[in-house]
């Protein structure tokens, strides 16, 4: 187990947490939280041995194999698939040995040596190492061309996606986890909240994402206030137990009637509608816990509202036989995009109202992101119509507004710019209700962290007063109470809104609507987000049997034979030829990836001809090794198929 004992530490003089004492025990699935700067990630650092306690005693046990996400990815020339299989060390280690022992053959110790290093790899399913990570990755949104792309291609969001896929590839004992759902999409987090759920070690896990946290964690650790406190349950229990703790508060009974009031008029409107009676069923379940939820963040450092907006159209914009992607004539004001020539969409029809609160689903690469682009004017038409009401007034907020943010000035700075006129005060009061407080207000936001720099952009943009909003992943490096404050505005403002998010807890309470993008098309899903989930599984099975009836007929690799012998020694027999088997499967497939890679030609120029060598040893190898399998399983047949004796 993990023993805490009387722990204290702290960050560059800061103390964080003092007189921590608890256990964490084998299996257990932990949720770290607390409020952003409390010390989680450095109680991960201080596990990783990358931080020293100033007191107290953290024990784990000395055998177990730890794995975690690292927090950079160099421009590697690696295959990704070879990339995730590094992650298990055991695996690559006996990989380098065997590879040792069959170059000394001739030695009278190799041949025993090369025999318990594959009884090794058959023990560890190391033949089945090249599927088990190409699940992982397809798990994590990556194509089967994507398998042999170097590492140095991808961008830094689908870095960061290798990084995770290496990690869950490690056979581990203790999983560290700081907000892996980040750089994901809804998809993927679906298939990582399964992978985690089944995966047998003892896993801690940051993350602001409340569902995720719910479905995933059997326990609770919260910093807060200096201390560290077990909760037993998922989050929802935690906000329960803090939700008692708080319940005296004055001004909680106010906060949870006007919450519950909107959710109740959603209810109102939409129950007896038959298209929107399920959306109403997720609702009426939010409602039930909304005491809870309330109650557990009445203490929280943000409080905001949405200006109301001075007037609207009706349509607020429209979009009529649209053909949407980035051909020649696309003019796009953002750097990053696709190549040209690709279309997205075909005859993209729809109408936006000022009661419009659309929730978009759909998988990654799906094009959410591209039809925000185009709501939002930065992407037109290549044909079509594209036309704004008279009133629109356009609430835009995407990642890449973070960037245009000013690093070497301040929040008020910003405020300033955009309200020359307003006093200072008022201002600053308005940033408060933002948690940018005295000295805050005034630092350079270049050395803020990725949550405030997206807190700022919100408190700019929601300051405009727009009457139409497109938030695509607003979410993204919130802490739990700032995700919670964003929901109660959103559901108290008058604004249209469109959402891409993979927060299904802002989803559930913001949308009355919800837009599936797929196959080049954008229409109204018939579900919640239950049904959602659902979808996605039926998808990925027809992907893979779509990818099943693609592969060949292994005809390389030797049918199992019918059993016909049941002495202890035709048993062994058959055991034995079954792992062969195992192991010639997982050659065939990882000799096949092998030929794909020396297969290009860039492979052969430069300072990568040493990298094609190498492969092309390894490629040698595997195929000694498979015909030598292939000799033993024959012979083993042979032993098989002869009569017994009596």
């Amino acid at each position: 187990m993990i023993l805490l004992r009387d722990l204290g530490f702290s960050r560059n003089g800061d103390p964080l947490v003092t007189g921590a004492s608890l256990q964490l025990h084998p299996g257990w699935k932990v949720g770290l939280t607390g409020a952003n700067g409390c010390g989680k990630s450095s109680f991960l650092a201080l596990l990783r041995g990358e931080l020293h306690a100033d007191r107290g005693d953290l024990e784990r046990p000395p055998g177990w194999v730890m794995a975690h996400v690292a927090q950079d990815t160099p421009a590697l020339p690696d295959a990704a698939l070879e990339f995730v299989l590094d992650g298990d060390a055991e695996l690559r280690q006996i990989e380098r040995d065997l590879a040792a022992a069959e170059a000394h053959h001739d030695d009278e110790h190799a041949g025993e040596q090369i025999g318990l290093l594959h009884g090794r790899l058959s023990e560890i399913d190391g033949y089945a190492a090249p599927a088990r990570a190409a699940a992982l990755m397809h798990g994590l949104g990556f194509s089967n061309e994507d398998f042999l792309r170097p590492v140095a291609e991808f961008s830094g969001g689908w870095r960061v996606r290798l990084n995770l896929a290496r990690a869950l590839m490690c056979r581990s004992d203790l999983l560290l986890l700081d907000e892996p759902t980040n750089h994901l999409d809804l998809d993927a987090i679906i298939w990582l909240e399964a992978w985690l759920k089944s995966y047998p070690g003892t896993l801690i896990l940051i993350s602001h994402d409340r569902d995720f946290l719910d479905v995933v964690t059997t326990h609770i650790l919260a910093i807060e206030g200096g201390k560290l406190q077990l909760f037993t349950g998922n989050y929802s229990a935690c906000e329960r137990a803090r939700a008692e703790r708080l319940a005296n508060d004055l001004a909680l009974a106010a906060k949870q009637k006007r919450e519950a009031a909107h959710l109740q008029s959603y209810i109102d409107r939409f129950r007896a509608k038959a298209s929107k009676a399920r959306q109403a069923q997720s609702r009426i379940k939010m409602l039930a816990k909304m005491g809870d939820i309330v109650a557990a963040h009445i203490d929280t450092p943000f409080s905001f509202r949405f200006p109301e907006p001075s007037g609207f159209s009706d349509p607020l914009l429209l979009i009529d036989d649209a053909r949407v992607g980035y051909g020649e004539t696309a003019a796009l004001c953002v750097p990053g995009t696709p190549l040209r020539g690709q279309v997205i969409f075909e005859k993209l029809r729809f109408t936006l109202r000022p009661d419009s609160r659309i929730g978009l689903l759909g998988r990654n690469g799906a094009g959410k992101s591209t039809l925000m682009k185009l709501l939002a004017g930065e992407l037109r038409p290549l044909a079509g119509v594209r036309e704004e009401g008279r009133n629109l007034k356009l609430g835009y907020f995407a990642q890449h507004q973070l960037e245009q943010l000013r690093p070497a000035e301040s929040p008020l700075w910003h405020m300033i710019k955009l309200e020359p006129r307003t006093r200072e005060q008022d201002l600053r009061n308005y940033l408060g209700g933002f948690d940018f407080r005295g000295d805050m207000a005034e630092a350079p936001c270049g050395r803020f962290s990725g949550g405030e720099k997206t807190r700022l952009a919100l408190a700019l943009m929601i300051r405009t007063a727009p009457n139409l909003l497109l938030l695509d992943e607003p979410t993204n490096h919130l802490d739990l109470e700032m995700r919670e404050a964003l929901t109660i505005a959103l559901q108290e403002t008058e604004a249209g809104m469109v959402l891409v998010s993979h927060d299904r807890h802002l989803l559930r309470a913001t949308c009355d609507e919800l837009w599936l993008v797929a196959d080049g098309r954008v229409v109204p899903f018939d579900g919640d987000l239950d049904d959602y989930a659902e979808w996605l599984a039926k998808a990925r099975s027809a992907e893979k049997v779509a990818e099943r009836d693609k592969l060949p007929s292994a005809t390389t690799t030797p049918a199992v034979a019918e059993p016909t012998r049941t002495t202890p020694a035709a048993r062994k027999l058959r055991q034995e030829s079954e792992r062969l088997e195992r192991q010639i499967a997982g050659w065939q497939a990882e000799l096949k990836l092998l030929e794909a890679r020396l297969a290009d030609p860039s492979l052969y120029t430069g300072a990568q001809a040493a990298l094609a060598a190498e492969l092309g040893q390894q490629r040698d190898r595997l195929m000694q090794n498979i015909d030598a399998a292939e000799s033993r399983w024959l012979e083993l047949q042979e032993q098989l198929e002869q009569p017994e004796e009596r």
